[in-house]
């Protein structure tokens, strides 16, 4: 088995959902979030990017659907780890509601720029990040199928 066919952000299941967020990204902030056009290439760069991407469903306690690696690095976690965890885990307790309504307020907006808050990685050490892109993933019929992230800006907290 080759490397490309284990890696799961490769696999023609999750081609979709980097096509939905990478065009979600430049419909709503006119501005492409990785250079390569073809999906594959798209992919493998989406996954390599040096800012954290991360996105999760539309459900009502939604799970994360992708990470890409500064993401599952900076979380301490593996992609199976993440992938599938629900997406409030990422905010320590007392973070969740305010968490929960800057998201909402994204998604009634489709975006909200100059996002900050604290999150935790699976080792209890909390992070702020600060200047974070939050989207609605909404197709061309507009329908949502959940929110993306992406910051380059944190760090760790006392």
């Amino acid at each position: 088995m080759s490397e490309a066919a284990e890696a799961p952000w490769l696999s023609p299941q999750l081609f979709g959902l980097t096509a939905l967020l990478l065009e979600s990204h430049q419909r709503l902030f006119q501005r492409p979030l990785v250079r390569s056009t073809g999906i594959r290439l798209a992919a493998q760069e989406l996954f390599v990017l040096d800012q954290v991407v991360l996105c999760h469903d539309g459900s009502e306690d939604p799970r994360f659907l992708y990470a890409n690696r500064a993401a599952l690095q900076l979380f301490s976690r593996n992609w199976e780890q993440m992938v599938g965890m629900p997406s409030r885990l990422s905010a320590s307790a007392n973070q969740r509601l305010s968490r929960r309504e800057q998201l909402e307020l994204a998604r009634r907006q489709d975006k909200l720029e100059n996002y900050s808050g604290v999150r935790v990685n699976s080792q209890g050490r909390r992070f702020q990040i600060r200047g974070a892109r939050i989207w609605s993933l909404i197709d061309q019929e507009r329908h949502y199928s959940g929110q993306a992230a992406c910051f380059s800006q944190w760090w760790w907290e006392p």
